[in-house]
């Protein structure tokens, strides 16, 4: 490995199609202007030209990037070498390599290509410390296994052989799991705003006013007909979610080895993801209210390092469809420091009507001029706000907190219910917030921040007694 080596061909392509992917709402655009237009001269085809030069020049770019990109393995650093116009050069040493991340993407598929991603100890905000594209798996596998070694002391070489051998499969998704998760998820909502924000973008190619002429007979047709198109809308979206979901999450299994835990999952895209235990700041337990009805939770890790255009990598899903009953079982033995099942300190009950008003102060200016405006029938505006009290309550009965030897568990309810679960010497600060009013009922609140990429993870617990929010602060500072 201390050869000069090129990535595979295929980088070029991917090259290619990730720099037009930038461009691609100017080049419609480009594409469309004057599009009805008769053509007489040269001049009239100017627009087109221009974007056949772009694509021209980003495929020619694109390979020249693979041709002037090299990696090596030397003198007990990852070397590489590339660069566009000026020539750069990355050393980066085994020591600083936290982990090395697969995915197998489409076009990696086909040719037993991995994408691998280098994260690094003090690694950068904003991207991966390093990315080799297109490499083949084996090639990635033998860069893992260097790397370890160099880090293991002789007597200890022989553990990374065996290490494939030795690992543990920790969580693994049914089918029945993979239903239940990709049915319930929040993903029709995202999908359903991204369908309405590309049509916008296509005035030209859609024939808007004829549509909402016809949708302007539907409607004079009946109600009927309306709520019937609306409901197979929706219906549609909520089936593409559950595609998403399946594709992205298919096959989800979590392993142990090495003291590294490592994530598989996907079908047309492929990712493994390691993380090594010491990056792990924090367990949280999420439930989704609808998967609370069948009994289930998602476990996810709060890990240091990362970067903030890639989420998944600081805040990684462990278990995503789980029995909560089966959580303490599943990890106790790699968390043993952890402790999960341990009763929680509630919020007092004058804190109750705190929670309750501050649902209301949300919707209740909208109620009024709604009431205002549509007069008399505005007044069902006020029905909003019975859903409004009804979540006060539950995140009054969510909000608890304890303190065990040196662990700190926080839990608090937005739409989901969250129970937070931190090692004392993970907590990077720890806060005190009081408004005149909590002053006046005697409350307070507590919020905690782990290490993570940008600003760190915040999480926070409002209207405790302010008498155990001064206990957990004494802890902390003790």
């Amino acid at each position: 490995m201390s050869n000069h080596k090129r990535l595979h061909p295929i980088t070029a392509i991917s090259n290619f199609l990730n720099e037009l992917k930038q461009l691609i709402v100017p080049l419609l655009i480009s594409f469309f202007i004057g599009r009805g237009d008769n053509k007489e001269g040269f001049w009239d085809y100017t627009p087109q030209i221009i974007m056949t030069l772009i694509i021209v020049y980003v495929l020619i770019s694109g390979i020249v990037k693979w041709l002037r990109f090299t990696y090596r393995l030397e003198e007990g650093e990852l070397r590489i070498e590339y660069g566009l116009f000026v020539k750069k050069k990355r050393y980066i040493p085994f020591e600083r390599i936290q982990s090395l991340d697969y995915s197998e993407g489409i076009l990696h598929r086909p040719f037993g290509l991995v994408k691998v991603k280098i994260e690094t100890a003090g690694n950068s905000l904003k991207e991966a410390e390093a990315e080799l594209t297109a490499i083949k798996k084996k090639d990635a596998e033998e860069i893992q296994k260097i790397i370890t070694g160099a880090k293991k002391t002789p007597e200890k070489l022989k553990e990374v052989t065996e290490e494939f051998s030795s690992t543990k499969i920790i969580y693994r998704i049914t089918n029945r799991e993979m239903f239940i998760m990709a049915s319930t998820s929040g993903g029709a909502g995202a999908v359903f705003s991204a369908l309405i924000a590309f049509s916008t973008q296509l005035d030209e190619i859609i024939p808007y006013q004829k549509i909402y002429k016809e949708l302007g007979h539907i409607i004079q047709s009946g109600v009927f007909i309306v709520s019937l198109l609306v409901f197979i809308c929706l219906l549609l979206v909520w089936l593409f979610s559950i595609i998403v979901t399946l594709l992205k999450y298919n096959g989800f299994t979590t392993k142990f080895a090495d003291n590294n835990l490592i994530i598989t999952r996907g079908l047309l895209e492929k990712r493994q993801t390691t993380i090594p235990l010491h990056r792990i700041q924090a367990i949280r337990i999420t439930e989704n209210p609808l998967r609370q009805l069948w009994g289930y939770a998602t476990v996810y890790i709060e890990s240091a390092g990362g970067s903030v255009t890639d989420a998944e990598s600081m805040n990684v899903m462990l278990l995503p469809m789980v029995k909560k009953s089966r959580i303490n079982n599943l990890i106790s033995d790699i968390f043993s420091d952890y402790q999960l099942e341990v009763p929680l300190k509630k919020a007092p009950k004058r804190a109750k009507n705190r929670y309750i008003i501050r649902e209301l102060s949300k919707i209740l200016p909208i109620s009024v001029i709604v009431a205002i405006l549509f007069w008399p029938f505005g007044l069902l505006g006020v029905l909003l706000l019975l859903p409004m009290i009804l979540f006060g309550i539950l995140r009054y009965r969510a909000a608890g907190w304890n303190i065990e030897g040196k662990q700190f568990v926080m839990r608090y309810r937005g739409f989901l219910k969250h129970t937070i679960y931190i090692r004392k010497n993970r907590i990077q600060s720890l806060g005190i917030r009081e408004s005149w009013l909590q002053r006046k009922r005697n409350l307070a609140s507590i919020v905690s921040t782990v290490k993570s990429s940008g600003a760190g993870k915040t999480s926070k617990v409002r209207h405790l007694d302010a008498k155990d929010v001064e206990t957990i602060y004494l802890w902390f500072k003790n």
